[in-house]
C-alpha cells in the first residue's frame, strides 16, 4: 500500500506582492510522511495490508493532486481580501484585519483537514475500494495518517507559517490593534508549551502503547523460536522511536521557542531604543497572546512619553528650561517665595522710528535674530529671560534656582551683550541694514518670585521694588549716557576687577533717597 503525502503549497497575496508558504508546507509535510512511513514500517505494520500496485499507484496521485488543487483553491479565495490595497475602511477592513490575524490558522487548518482527509481516503476508502477493508486496521491506518503524522504536520505548519507572517502582520496593524480584533483565535503561551508537552509526551506514550501491543501480540501468536526475535525487534523499534521522538520535541521546541522568544528581543531592542530617548519607535505587535498584549501596553507607553515630550518641549519654547523643569517637578510655590536675585532689563533705543521705517516682516525678522543673541548671553551666565516685552528684556539671575554670585554673573552677561550686539551690528552694517543699539539696566534685591496668575493662566513673574528700580536704571542709560548702568546694591556684591564708572547718584521715579549708580566700562 502506498504512503500518503498530502503536501501542500498556500499561495497568499499582499501588497509586497506573494506571501508563499510552499517552502513551509513541503518540509512540514515532508515530515508528516517520514512519521507516518516509521509508524507503519516500525509501530504498526499489521495495519497495512497488501503491496503497492499500479491501481493504488494511480490512486494515490488522483487524490493527492485533488488534495493539493483543493487547498490551494480554497486558501486563495479565502485570502482575496488580504490583497486588497489601501486597505478599505470600515467593516469591509475590519475583515480585511480579521482574516491577517487568522492567515496562520487558517494554513495549519487546511493542512490539519488534509491530513484528515488523508487518513480517511488511504485507511478507509483504500482498502473498501480494494476489498480488504476491515475496521480494525481500517481504524489503526487513521489513526498512525491523521493523528500521529497530522498532528506532527500541522503543528510545525502552525508555528512556521505564524513565524513568517509575522514579519507581514504590521502591514495590516501599523498602529497596533491586533488584540483587539475579534474573531482571532488566542493561543496563550502556556497553551503553546502545553501542545509541545502533548506533542513530546502524550503522543510518543500512546504509540510507544500501540507498538507494545502489538509486539506482545505477534509473540503469544508467533512459535517459542519466534518470540525471541520479535522481543529483539521491538528493542530497535523503541530506539527508533527514542530518536524520532528527539528530532520531532526539538523541531517544535525550537519553533515554540522563537515564537515567544523573537517578539520579546524586538521589545527589548526597541526599549534599548526609548532608553536612548527615541519616544518615536514603536515595537511591532505580531500576536494577541499575552505577549502582544504586552507590547501594545508598551507601545502605549512610549506613546504618552512621547507625547509628555513633545509638551514639555513645546513648553520650553514659552517659558525656559529651568523654569519648566521647576514647574514640571513642583518646586516653584504657587503663592511665590522671597528671593534675593539680580534683575536686568534690556531695551531697544529708538524703536518706535525703526519699525514705523521697515517693512513689520523685516521687523519681527530682526527681533528674533537680536533675541536670540542677547538670550544667549543671558544663559550663558546662568541667567534667565522670564518675559519680553515688547523690545524690552527682563531677565533674573539667581531664580528659580539659587545661584551665589548672580550679581556677578548678571554684570558679566551685560558685557557679553554688549560684545554680541556690536558683533550682529556688524554684519548687519556690511548688508547695509540699520544698527540697533540698547540701554541695559541691573539692579540686586529682593523680590516675590514663583507662579504668578489666575486659576487658569499662571505665569512666572517677579514682583517688587527691586524690579521696578532695574527698570528705571535701563531708562536713565539714555539721560546718562552709558548703555549699561548697575545699582550700587549690585556693585556691592561685586569682586571689583570689573570696570564699573561710579556716577553721579540719581533720583528715580518712587523713591526719596537717591539711588548710586555705575556705568560698566
Amino acid at each position: 500500500m502506498g504512503r500518503p503525502r498530502p503536501g501542500r503549497g498556500v499561495v497568499m497575496q499582499s501588497e509586497r506582492g506573494q506571501f508563499r508558504f510552499a517552502h513551509i508546507s513541503v518540509p512540514a509535510n515532508l515530515l508528516g510522511a517520514l512519521v507516518t512511513f516509521a509508524y507503519f514500517r516500525f509501530i504498526d505494520p499489521g495495519a497495512l495490508t497488501g503491496s503497492p500496485g499500479l491501481g493504488e499507484i494511480l490512486y494515490f496521485v488522483v487524490f493527492f493532486g485533488a488534495l493539493v488543487g483543493v487547498a490551494n483553491w480554497l486558501g486563495n479565495s479565502w485570502a482575496r481580501p488580504l490583497r486588497q490595497r489601501p486597505i478599505p475602511p470600515g467593516l469591509a477592513g475590519d475583515e480585511v484585519r480579521r482574516r491577517a490575524g487568522q492567515v496562520p490558522w487558517v494554513i495549519a487548518g487546511l493542512h490539519l483537514v488534509g491530513w484528515t482527509l488523508a487518513g480517511l481516503i488511504w485507511g478507509v476508502m483504500w482498502p473498501m475500494i480494494a476489498g480488504v477493508f476491515r475496521p480494525g486496521p481500517a481504524a489503526r491506518s487513521f489513526f498512525g495518517i491523521s493523528v500521529i503524522a497530522g498532528f506532527a504536520a500541522t503543528a510545525f505548519m502552525f508555528f512556521a507559517a505564524e513565524r513568517q507572517w509575522r514579519r507581514q502582520l504590521p502591514d495590516f496593524f501599523p498602529d497596533g490593534g491586533l488584540t483587539r480584533v475579534r474573531g482571532v483565535p488566542r493561543l496563550p503561551v502556556r497553551v503553546r508549551l502545553l501542545v509541545v508537552f502533548v506533542m513530546i509526551s502524550v503522543i510518543p506514550i500512546a504509540v510507544l502503547g500501540v507498538m507494545a501491543r502489538n509486539r506482545a501480540r505477534q509473540a503469544l501468536a508467533a512459535p517459542a523460536d519466534s518470540a525471541d526475535a520479535i522481543i529483539a525487534t521491538m528493542l530497535v523499534s523503541v530506539v527508533f522511536l527514542a530518536v524520532a521522538a528527539i528530532v520531532v520535541s526539538v523541531t517544535l521546541a525550537l519553533a515554540v521557542s522563537r515564537s515567544v522568544a523573537e517578539p520579546l528581543a524586538r521589545l527589548e531592542a526597541v526599549m534599548v531604543e526609548v532608553e536612548q530617548g527615541r519616544f518615536d519607535v514603536r515595537a511591532p505587535v505580531v500576536s494577541n497572546d499575552e505577549i502582544g498584549r504586552l507590547t501594545e501596553g508598551f507601545n502605549r507607553m512610549v506613546r504618552g512619553l512621547g507625547e509628555r515630550e513633545f509638551l514639555r518641549e513645546t513648553f520650553g519654547k514659552y517659558v525656559s528650561a529651568e523654569i519648566r523643569d521647576e514647574i514640571l517637578a513642583g518646586r516653584i510655590a504657587l503663592q511665590g517665595e522671597p528671593r534675593e536675585v539680580t534683575i536686568l532689563f534690556a531695551d531697544i533705543r529708538d524703536f518706535t522710528p525703526w519699525v514705523e521705517a521697515s517693512d513689520p516682516r523685516e521687523v519681527v525678522r530682526d527681533l528674533n535674530a537680536y533675541f536670540t543673541e542677547m538670550e544667549t548671553a543671558i544663559r550663558a551666565h546662568g541667567g534667565l529671560v522670564v518675559q519680553y516685552i515688547g523690545d524690552e528684556i527682563e531677565a533674573v539671575f539667581g531664580a528659580p534656582v539659587a545661584r551665589p554670585g548672580h550679581a556677578e554673573q548678571a554684570v558679566r552677561a551685560a558685557l557679553e551683550m554688549r560684545q554680541r550686539l556690536a558683533a550682529w551690528n556688524a554684519a548687519r552694517a556690511t548688508a547695509g541694514r540699520v544698527l540697533l543699539r540698547n540701554g541695559i539696566g541691573i539692579h540686586t534685591g529682593t523680590v516675590l518670585a514663583g507662579n504668578i496668575g489666575s486659576a487658569d493662566r499662571l505665569s512666572y513673574a517677579l514682583v517688587g521694588d527691586s524690579v521696578n528700580l532695574a527698570s528705571r536704571l535701563q531708562s536713565l542709560t539714555k539721560e546718562l549716557q552709558a548703555d549699561v548702568l548697575v545699582s550700587g546694591t549690585t556693585r556691592a556684591r561685586l569682586d571689583g576687577d570689573l570696570p564699573l564708572r561710579p556716577l553721579p547718584a540719581v533720583r528715580v521715579k518712587g523713591r526719596v533717597a537717591e539711588v548710586e549708580v555705575y556705568a560698566l566700562g
